[in-house]
């Protein structure tokens, strides 16, 4: 299949401005497909900056890059103008530090994390792995830690980790994620199942009243988001310091400490919920959602703002 000229033209000056392109479905912050979920992942990982193209957004982007690189499924990254891979290939070259190397950035710290697994675990696990002699375990856990655990043939030049007659093997940001964790096996109220204690996952996000929300901007304790549209909030304005999406401002929040403490509101809660789990997933360690939103700051609060 050929490829329009003007079509290529504009593939090529993607390619020319931008030294490192991931072709995606959806966008970083709100992947759409499970592999441009775990290929945007790895480059936030790697802390590297990078241009995306929402290919849902672009229907002939979408079909077009396939033909231009002759690859096709996306996601797809190229750097320096030159086609990568997809979301496999991408994991395994973060994770040997190919990938590090072509976008020159220092080598990745590839030292194995320390993993506890009680023996109650590890028996259930080398069950488990019984019927499929000189296999290994991968425990992935991704950018919201949420962890899972796949049987995969052994990989000598993996991260891994030997204990308790188990070999668990990691993908790099998995790894560092993973240092200090507990595997247990449970059976109780919650049923039967592997569970697993992560020191390193940020805390759920925390619900914070209007009052409490104010008290803490004034002290400089807390930043507050004010995630609702400009015309919304031509209709009730806060009148205390506050970070909006507008413009770059989604982009700058993301580039705080990830210790830094922000407190998300809307009208009634629904959508700053949602903003919250978002920064949360992030790394951010303590975010809160401002309870019932304007319409509850309104009452408690400031009774001068309007009710909408």
């Amino acid at each position: 299949m050929s490829l329009d000229p003007a079509l290529r033209s504009r593939i090529e000056s993607l390619l020319q401005a931008n030294r490192v392109v991931l072709f995606m479905k959806g966008q970083p912050g709100m992947p759409q497909c499970g592999f441009s979920a775990k290929a945007s992942g790895v480059l936030e990982d790697l802390g590297v900056e990078y241009a995306h193209v929402n290919v849902l957004a672009d229907q002939e982007i979408r079909e077009g890059i396939k033909v231009y690189g002759n690859w096709p499924t996306i996601p797809q990254l190229y750097i320096d103008g030159e086609l990568v891979g997809g979301s496999d290939i991408i994991e395994q070259l973060a994770s040997s530090g190919e990938l590090s190397q072509m976008l020159g950035l220092p080598a990745p710290d590839r030292t194995p994390p320390q993993v506890t697994v009680t023996e109650a675990a590890a028996e259930q696990l080398r069950g488990a792995l019984a019927s499929a002699p000189g296999a290994a375990l991968a425990l992935s856990i991704d950018a919201r830690f949420q962890p899972r655990f796949q049987i995969v043939p052994r990989n000598d030049s993996a991260i891994a980790v030997e204990t308790g007659g188990l070999r668990i093997q990691f993908d790099l940001a998995s790894a560092r994620r993973a240092n200090g964790i507990t595997i247990d096996w449970v059976d109780d109220f919650r049923g039967q199942g592997l569970a697993i204690d992560n020191p390193n996952a940020p805390k759920p996000v925390q619900g914070i009243t209007p009052a409490e929300a104010e008290r803490q901007v004034g002290t400089g304790e807390l930043v507050l988001v004010d995630v609702r549209p400009p015309e919304e909030r031509a209709i009730a304005s806060l009148s205390i310091p506050h970070r909006t999406f507008d413009g770059n401002g989604r982009a700058e929040l993301e580039a705080l400490p990830k210790d830094t403490r922000l407190a998300f509101m809307c009208h009634h809660g629904g959508r700053s919920a949602q903003a919250a789990e978002e920064f949360r997933g992030k790394g951010f360690a303590a975010v809160f959602n401002v309870e019932g939103g304007i319409d509850r700051w309104a009452q408690d609060v400031d009774g001068s703002i309007p009710r909408y």
